[in-house]
């Protein structure tokens, strides 16, 4: 009976090069990390309040201003407000003249303060504005009438003259007006940390 030939099967390697090899993970690790650099800070701007409209008109009765602001509520600020905390949302307006030998002059200050509270018997959420208060059925929309006037005037005609004026506006989550234990609570926690801040001039 004739022999048969037994032919040893070598395993199959693979002939690249180590150093390409390792060069496509080091490349894949590079776009990785690209991705995530980019994709982070777009994620924490999506997180932090904004100013979604800003308009100033100066005419003859004085300037107006009108705004919208853009946040939602952490969470632990509104597990705070479910528990009964009362929030206070604050819009201050000032008005400068420009003084080339000088600092500039405030020419005028305003102010605005909503306080959101919620109901647990009535499940509602009440909005105080000066001596008005109002009732919402949902969060959104008690949110919605602090986040956004029209038509606010911040200054008299007789305050504006020939110079040159900008204003610088501040919104902000006032924790100054909470009750004395609360402060000590949330001192120090980001969160509690809702503040947008817009300078613009106008004629």
């Amino acid at each position: 009976m004739p022999a048969l030939d037994v032919h040893r099967l070598e395993p199959v390697t693979c002939t690249r090069p180590r150093a390409m090899r390792t060069g496509w993970a080091w490349w894949l690790s590079v776009l990785l990390l690209a991705v995530m650099a980019w994709l982070l800070p777009q994620a924490a701007r999506a997180d932090q309040p904004e100013v979604s409209e800003f308009e100033l008109v100066h005419n003859e009765e004085g300037l107006t201003l009108s705004f919208g602001v853009k946040f939602d509520l952490p969470k632990g600020v509104e597990d705070a407000l479910l528990k009964g905390v009362p929030l206070y949302f604050v819009a201050e307006a000032e008005v400068f003249r420009d003084r080339w030998y000088w600092r500039d002059r405030k020419v005028v200050s305003v102010n605005r303060v909503w306080r959101l509270a919620y109901q647990p018997l009535t499940r509602k959420y009440r909005v105080s504005f000066g001596g008005l208060n109002q009732s919402f059925d949902s969060l959104g929309d008690a949110l919605l009438s602090v986040r956004r006037v029209s038509g606010w005037k911040i200054a008299d005609v007789r305050d504006i003259d020939d110079g040159r004026h900008y204003v610088e506006f501040t919104y902000r989550l006032d924790t100054t007006l909470l009750p004395r234990p609360m402060q000590i609570g949330i001192g120090g926690q980001p969160e509690w940390t809702l503040l947008v801040e817009k300078t613009q001039r106008f004629r």
